[in-house]
């Protein structure tokens, strides 16, 4: 498990062990799963003094059954350390999400968790419903990269849920490939926020899934910072020329250049033999 500023990063097995900045991304199996998961991932942020959320579709009273089993649930929903809401009563049927909206409505959750003298905020949610139509997964993958920046430096940590029944591989992995985090490796690589200023680039990316890294830089809409868009690549472990290629075109197109710090040679091996002017390699340890 890399660790990159005080955020996991990688392979997630289960929903414990993550911090207040972290964000994964889980596909489950059955209803079984998810209330496990989402138990591991809500206990600990009661633990840490977070105020904590469970988001899902149906009765919020049945919704809040699912949390039996956390020590001390039923007095922190008495309390308001933790709350249920159903996503039926904000969210109709095939409504597609306003990512800049959906990212100002946590900030301020966040916000009101602190003035109410938790550490932080919690939230699981089961996101299935946003993303059933191609317009709902667009505009739900943008807002994931922009909420995935926006928990760098805020206490705000978040479980994404998906069912594996409902959300097939191609639409998981347009998801997964977004977050820190994930319990299935089908994106191949993970493209999240690292702090304020870079982006994190980890794993690999060939021809197979080139087209999805393509998607994947499009919706994160990357900004340069000081004229550089800057990706802490440590967790590097392939790229393909086509890839360099890309990323040197997204720079040129925002009249910025490319900054990779990583640790893998041949990333300065392809930069050099295809005289990427805008695009240099740090070298780490």
């Amino acid at each position: 498990m890399v660790v990159t500023h005080k955020r996991r990063s990688g392979f997630a097995e289960h929903g414990r062990g993550f911090g207040p900045h972290d964000h994964v991304c889980w596909r489950y199996r059955d209803e079984r799963d998810l209330r496990d998961r989402v138990r591991e991932f809500l206990s600990e942020g009661l633990a840490l003094g977070h105020r904590v959320g469970y988001i899902g579709t149906g009765d919020p009273e049945i919704l809040a059954e699912d949390l039996d089993g956390i020590d001390g649930i039923r007095e922190a929903l008495r309390t308001g350390a933790a709350q249920v809401a159903s996503l039926d009563t904000t969210y109709p049927v095939g409504t597609v999400i306003e990512p800049a909206a959906q990212v100002r409505a946590y900030a301020e959750a966040t916000d009101a968790a602190l003035a109410a003298g938790f550490a932080g905020l919690r939230v699981a949610a089961d996101c299935t419903s946003l993303v059933r139509t191609p317009q709902q997964l667009d505009a739900f993958s943008r807002y994931e990269h922009r909420i995935d920046r926006y928990m760098v430096d805020r206490p705000f940590s978040a479980m994404c849920a998906y069912d594996a029944g409902e959300v097939d591989d191609h639409a998981f992995a347009q998801l997964a490939s977004l977050h820190p985090n994930a319990n299935v490796s089908s994106a191949g690589f993970r493209l999240h926020a690292a702090d304020e200023r870079a982006t994190a680039f980890a794993g690999e990316v060939d021809q197979t899934s080139e087209d999805l890294f393509a998607l994947a830089l499009h919706r994160a809409d990357l900004r340069p910072h000081d004229g550089q868009l800057a990706f802490d690549a440590t967790g590097l472990t392939f790229l393909d020329h086509r890839t360099l290629l890309r990323l040197s075109r997204h720079a040129a197109d925002r009249d910025a250049s490319v900054v990779l710090r990583t640790s893998w040679p041949g990333v300065s091996k392809l930069v050099n033999l295809l005289d990427l002017a805008n695009v240099r390699v740090e070298c780490t340890a």
